[in-house]
């Protein structure tokens, strides 16, 4: 008799990712190969450790053959669950397997509740695992403050512990939320996409439950009585995501009834789609809009569709020093009018001091 339905899921799911995580590694494996040979002296070629140092001389081995993918566990359902599919398939994969936990400090008792994660994990015969805590400024609000400082210290981990990947336990019902949130602020395509399957430096950050459900990832855990925590947090209605949780996506089902999860998890892969070609299309547009000394002509710039032309100034205006999160499309908008309705206006100021203006037909974009 194989494993219950959910629990064949979540292992399938996470056997897929790790298949792509190993696939990656082993090619640019190949690919770095020739080169470490060709630097490596010929004494040292069948070496398994090479010398460092002098006195106190230290051993240091050789890049491993196979690629460390850490879970990031909060001790909630759908990290646990993910801890425990990557336990289950690492063993019968050339992958070693490891967690994280990031302790918030927001919450008393927090500090105790990373170290039981850490207990759980071990258990699991993860290694290496730590808990590390983060201090959560207010930039942004509590949400973004609080993710911000969890992707900088899981960044940290996987730089110090040399990660290939690491996986995060988002379901397919946060991507609708992630969609949903995306919507309110009318933000355009991009924020519609939701999350991607795989994100941050070299797609270091996968995501492999996106098309399971919240229900299924929990009673993955229940059929294998693996202890869970719930965050307060997450039934806080001070939280927006909380309250689209337990009161937008519900009242949203009864009116339009079942389905509705998956239609905007549907949204999120079609919108995804779009912005990519979009990008790429602005991308290569982006080199025919310029003059000779690098500058923007608004001439060519006003004769590109409004999307690929608004995908340029974004990206010159990221190039000039403005911060990609502090970018709204008001600000673009702004923009946009000194190609597309010129009346003589001053320049406009932007995040990270950043100007634009137009001077002689050209957009000059520079930090102030």
């Amino acid at each position: 008799m194989g494993p219950h339905p959910a629990v064949a899921a979540i292992r399938l799911a996470v056997r897929r990712v790790l298949h792509d995580v190993l696939t990656e590694f082993h090619r640019h494996a190949d690919h770095d190969r020739p080169a470490e040979a060709a630097r490596r002296p010929a004494h040292a070629a069948s070496s398994r450790y090479a010398e460092a140092g002098t006195a106190g001389r230290q051993t240091l081995p050789e890049r491993p053959d196979t690629p460390l993918v850490l879970v990031a566990c909060s001790g909630g359902a759908d990290s646990m669950a993910l801890a425990s599919a990557l336990a289950f398939e690492a063993r019968k994969l050339a992958v070693r397997a490891g967690g994280i936990t990031v302790d918030h400090n927001l919450q008393l008792g927090s500090g105790l509740r990373a170290a039981e994660v850490v207990t759980r994990l071990t258990a699991m015969d993860l290694d290496p695992v730590e808990a590390v805590a983060v201090h959560v400024g207010r930039e942004g609000g509590p949400e973004a403050a609080a993710r911000d400082a969890r992707y900088a210290a899981l960044d940290a981990a996987a730089e110090r512990h040399g990660a290939a990947a690491v996986l995060l336990g988002h379901t397919r019902d946060d991507q609708a939320e992630t969609v949903l949130l995306g919507l309110a602020r009318g933000s355009g395509i991009r924020s519609l996409s939701g999350m991607a399957a795989a994100s941050g430096p070299a797609g270091r950050y996968r995501r492999p439950f996106l098309q399971l459900d919240r229900q299924a990832v929990r009673k993955a855990c229940l059929v294998q009585s693996l202890p869970v925590w719930d965050d307060p947090h997450n039934i806080d209605p001070a939280y927006t995501r909380s309250r689209l949780r337990h009161e937008g996506l519900p009242a949203l089902e009864k009116a339009l009834g079942k389905g509705v999860v998956e239609a905007l998890a549907r949204t999120a892969q079609l919108s995804r789609d779009d912005a990519d070609a979009l990008d790429t299309w602005a991308a290569q547009a982006e080199l025919s809009v310029r003059d000779e000394t690098g500058r923007l002509e608004c001439a060519k710039l006003y004769v590109l569709p409004p999307a690929v032309r608004r995908r340029v100034l974004r990206r010159a205006l990221i190039e000039a020093g403005a911060p990609a999160g502090s970018l709204f499309a008001r600000h673009l908008e702004e923009v946009d009018r000194l190609i597309t309705g010129w009346r003589g206006q001053r320049a406009i100021n932007l995040p990270g001091r950043v100007e634009a203006m137009r001077q002689g037909g050209r957009l000059v974009i520079r930090q102030s």
